[in-house]
Parts: C-alpha cells; sequence; structure tokens
C-alpha cells in the first residue's frame, strides 16, 4: 500500500515480500554500526521483523517504517517508530550503501514529517542517533529537527542524542 509520493521515491508499507530487501539492509555495516544488530540472518528472521516491527506498528499506531523505493525498487526505510522509551514517536531511516549521498534520504524523511504533521495530526516528532553518526545528524538538520540533548533508553545502553 502507498502511503507517500515524492519526486524521485515512492513509500509503501512494507510486507513479507520485502525480507530479502530487510536481510540486505539489516546486515549492512552502517546499519549494525549506527543502529544495532536487530539479529536478522535469514529471510525468515527478516519476515518476522517485519510482521513484529513496521506491520503490527501499521495496525497499532497507524504508522510505521515504510520501504522507500526507487522505480519500484526498496532502497531504503523510513519512517516513525513509536518506542515505549520515548514520549513521542521518532523519525527513523535507513539505505542501502549503495544508495548513499544522493539525498534519499532527506527526501523521504520530509516527506514523512509533512505525513505526520498534516495527516497523522502528531504535535511533535522527535528522533534518536548515535552520537557519532554524522550522516543522520545532517539528515535530521535539513528535515528541520535540533538537538535537544543526549540520553539513554535503557539502563547500561549507551547514550542517544535525541533532536526534536
Amino acid at each position: 500500500m502507498m502511503v507517500l509520493k515524492t519526486e524521485r521515491l515512492t513509500l509503501r508499507e512494507l510486507t513479507s515480500n520485502d525480507a530479502p530487501f530487510i536481510l540486505e539492509l539489516l546486515n549492512e555495516e552502517g546499519f549494525l554500526r549506527y543502529i544495532g544488530d536487530k539479529g536478522v540472518r535469514d529471510l525468515d528472521n527478516a519476515r518476522d521483523y517485519i510482521a513484529q516491527g513496521p506491520v503490527d506498528s501499521y495496525g497499532r499506531n497507524g504508522f510505521g517504517l515504510y520501504a522507500s523505493c526507487l522505480r519500484g525498487v526498496a532502497i531504503g526505510i523510513c519512517g516513525l517508530v513509536k518506542r515505549d522509551t520515548l514520549p513521542d514517536p521518532d523519525l527513523g531511516f535507513a539505505f542501502l550503501s549503495r544508495y548513499g549521498s544522493q539525498g534519499y534520504a532527506v527526501e523521504s524523511a520530509k516527506a514523512v514529517m509533512v505525513f505526520a504533521r498534516d495527516r497523522l495530526k502528531l504535535p511533535r516528532i522527535v528522533a534518536i542517533t548515535s552520537p557519532d553518526n554524522a550522516r543522520s545528524i545532517a539528515v535530521l538538520e535539513k528535515v528541520g529537527l535540533q538537538f535537544d540533548r543526549y540520553l539513554t533508553l535503557s539502563e547500561g545502553a549507551a547514550p542517544v542524542r535525541l533532536f526534536t
């Protein structure tokens, strides 16, 4: 199901058919380094990740992470995540490294921010990132979010930067 369209991209709900793409994305070096290891090692794990994460969120929250597609091919994910540890939904995104530095993350994130404000009527969106993830920080700043403070999402976890 298509959710958003930008100049170059279509954002749509993820389905179990996206398992090969999710398997690749979640095991890329940048994803593992900056977002974390989700334990997705095969297509069954990828299907479970999609079902228990984005698809569950669509039903529970009315939003989630969406496949960002270029000419029908998924190249990344972008959308909103509702974490138990944050009071507001947060903007999340990740793209296959071969599509980096081409403006796709900014284009997707801007569309999601407008969607959140205009269609979902969400009063506030936040974002978190690893303190040293300069590329994600640049994307967040380009879509109008500003650094607020450092915080930890759980006991013993490394601090992250919160943007509001």
